[in-house]
């Protein structure tokens, strides 16, 4: 049974692109976190303070609502959790994501795509969201990697085929 879930939140496509190349490598299920509202341009206009995504990321409690519920943690052991980074950290949809399941003793590792910031705070931020047994670490920087370097990194990490 295959252990590792790659899920992942995409707004314009990039972190998808990146995803599925990690899902390829691991042999993993893969699956798409969706807001139930999707993000529209607009939305995603970081400079403009009074933009969906904006006042999402400027109060650390938004919890954006999912177009459905997380699949059954159960079967997975290791989930890849991909998204881009928004104000230096996770978007507040992968806190929403964690808290619509059981991620009790899974082993989270981050990817995430960026224009240049890095993982932040992430990993401190996300942790509020699932239990004291789960662990989430700082994985890698996808951005401009190419495929071999994301099969290289998932082979590292023991997750490969």
């Amino acid at each position: 049974m295959n252990r590792t879930l790659v899920a992942y939140f995409s707004a314009s496509g990039t972190t998808a692109a990146k995803a599925k190349l990690v899902a390829e490598a691991a042999g993993a299920d893969l699956y798409e976190i969706k807001p139930a509202v999707p993000y529209t341009e607009a939305d995603l206009d970081w400079k403009n303070e009074k933009s969906r995504t904006s006042l999402e990321m400027s109060d650390k409690s938004s919890r954006p609502a999912l177009a459905e519920k997380a699949p059954d943690m159960s079967a997975y052991d290791t989930i890849l959790l991909g998204f881009p980074i928004w104000w230096y950290v996770a978007p507040t949809i992968i806190n929403s994501f964690l808290e619509s399941g059981d991620f009790s003793g899974k082993t989270i590792i981050l990817f995430a795509t960026s224009g240049g910031s890095r993982f932040g705070d992430t990993v401190k931020l996300l942790k509020g969201s699932v239990s004291d047994t789960t662990v989430i670490k700082e994985g890698r920087m996808l951005s401009s990697v190419q495929g071999y370097v994301i099969s290289a990194w998932v082979k590292d990490l023991g997750l490969s085929e």
